[in-house]
């Protein structure tokens, strides 16, 4: 009984320090990812559109491997993140489930690390196969990840505060990717040409900013 009581002692102990480190990768993953490519764009353009094109397309071309690095250093950030946030909210019944789907968000980035877009002998940018499931493992699983984490916060006082904004979040990260899917990306789409714009205002305006109030939050305990 000692030996469980010990191991316990160090559990309690060691939760401050990984709300800690996990508070800053939640920060630190957004802050980076977007500072990183809006360089890359500054350094690309009149050859790059991010009115037309969306993130992923920094990945075609020689310097590429920027971009996929990019994609992999927020991805580990989002697993330290999603790991941390769900040791520092009151448990709840399938609890888990919210930080799950944030880590999943994490996989999605490393997955379009793996496989990235491609450019052709024209210089249209492609998708050879496999970024677009990291595609669907990002947007669609975020937003799910706040709705779902939303009711989790609710039942704990020291962040039922973020609570409603968690959940409008969530649901406008839905609302966004219905739009792309239906507007902005198919072949023909009405809203074709802004889809870089379009994927900006999702993880500037919506995403990233409640990933942050998160972490902050996380960092405050």
């Amino acid at each position: 009984m000692s030996a469980i009581t010990e191991i316990n002692h160090l559990a309690v102990r060691a939760r401050p320090r990984l709300a800690t480190v996990a508070g800053w990768a939640g920060v630190a993953g957004p802050a980076l990812f977007t500072a990183l490519f809006v360089v890359q764009e500054w350094f690309r353009s009149g050859t790059y559109d991010p009115v037309a094109e969306p993130v992923s397309a920094l990945e075609a071309g020689p310097d590429g491997w920027i971009q996929q690095l990019n994609f992999v250093v927020f991805g580990v950030l989002t697993l330290v993140f999603a790991v941390g946030l769900h040791a520092g909210i009151e448990r709840t019944r399938a609890g888990w489930l919210g930080p799950g789907l944030l880590g999943v968000s994490g996989i999605g980035l490393l997955v379009a690390a793996a496989f990235p877009l491609r450019a052709d002998a024209t210089g249209a940018v492609y998708d050879p196969g496999g970024h677009f499931v990291g595609g669907v493992l990002f947007f669609p699983v975020t937003a799910a990840a706040f709705v779902t984490l939303s009711r989790r916060l609710a039942r704990d006082p020291r962040w039922r505060r973020l609570a409603p904004y968690t959940l409008g979040a969530g649901i406008a990260g839905i609302v966004g990717v219905v739009v792309s899917v239906t507007l902005v990306f198919p072949d023909g789409a009405p809203l074709a040409d802004w889809a870089g714009l379009v994927q900006r205002v999702l993880i500037l305006a919506v995403l990233f900013p409640c990933r942050i109030a998160l972490a902050a939050r996380l960092l405050r305990r």
